[in-house]
């Protein structure tokens, strides 16, 4: 009988990632404005890597040999992701620019793994996936802040979302031959490897206060570090492109943040697209959960 590991840990592990991830905007908002967003950033991948690298020293080593090629891929993505993001947000506006970005993440992921796989997804993945998309992109307009439709910040923004479906997908793959820290300590190191001399050319020499690494050690510590590590660990459980779509919390957890913490009054599309993730969630975690049960019945 072929078994799998039950995707209700995966699922649990990578829902708590995106919440994590959805206090970025939030803590992010108390740095100062003259804080450059490349060093932010590159510095919270420095930081991720640092605390990978104390879990690492203290994780069993499994002796499997190191995937460098699908790290350095899984890097890159990680370091294309933060620059064209934010970059992507700076042309198209925040509203805007994320709704594409973490919208088109997982119909990059899907079609990655239809190729990769050659076969597609269940016709319920693709269900709750697409209505948590527009889900996604209703709450994140409604939410305004700006949107300018311009060619340049359409193209970075498609390309952060296709940056990250790469590396979930490679890091997949590396998390099947390493333990969860050393995945992540290759990846964010590497990662922050090309992200530094980035944000230098970009951002100009790095000048931060108090409030700005109080806000970068948050950042890398907390939404990257842990976040991660639990996304990670959740990709042993489910597939790929699930853990892209389940990021989808992300914005969630940001909205309701943005209410509760920052005090925002959201308009009524706004709450739609809130109810519209949910629901996607919901339909995308049943479509991952009834095809683990048919592996394990097979």
């Amino acid at each position: 009988m072929h078994t799998t590991p039950s995707s209700a840990r995966g699922i649990a592990l990578v829902l708590f990632a995106a919440m994590l991830w959805g206090t970025t905007g939030t803590a992010q908002s108390f740095a100062p404005s003259t804080f450059s967003p490349y060093w932010v950033g590159a510095l919270r991948l420095a930081i991720a890597t640092g605390f990978f690298a104390l879990l690492a020293r203290r994780a069993p080593r499994r002796g499997a040999p190191w995937p460098w090629t699908v790290i350095a891929l899984a890097g890159a993505s990680v370091a294309v992701y933060n620059l064209s993001f934010f970059a992507g947000v700076r042309h198209s506006g925040v509203a805007l620019g994320t709704a594409i970005a973490i919208g088109s993440g997982p119909i990059w992921a899907g079609l990655l793994q239809t190729w990769q796989q050659r076969r597609l997804p269940p016709l319920l993945w693709w269900l709750g996936t697409l209505v948590g998309v527009v889900g996604g992109v209703a709450m994140a307009l409604g939410q305004g802040g700006g949107a300018r439709l311009t060619a340049p910040g359409v193209a970075l923004c498609l390309l952060a979302g296709l940056a990250y479906a790469v590396y979930a997908l490679a890091n997949k793959r590396i998390v099947e031959r390493l333990d969860p820290a050393r995945t992540n300590l290759a990846v964010f190191g590497s990662a922050a490897l090309l992200s530094l001399p980035a944000a230098w050319l970009l951002g100009g020499p790095l000048q931060a206060d108090t409030s700005a690494w109080a806000v970068v050690l948050f950042l890398g510590l907390v939404s990257t570090g842990v976040a991660y590590l639990l996304f990670t660990g959740g990709l042993r459980h489910i597939s790929g492109a699930t853990g892209v779509t389940l990021a989808l919390g992300e914005p969630v957890t940001a909205f309701v943040l943005a209410v509760l913490v920052v005090g925002e009054r959201q308009t009524w599309p706004a709450w739609l697209g809130l109810a519209g993730v949910l629901a996607g969630l919901l339909v995308v975690v049943w479509a991952e959960v009834r095809v683990n049960r048919g592996l394990r019945s097979a």
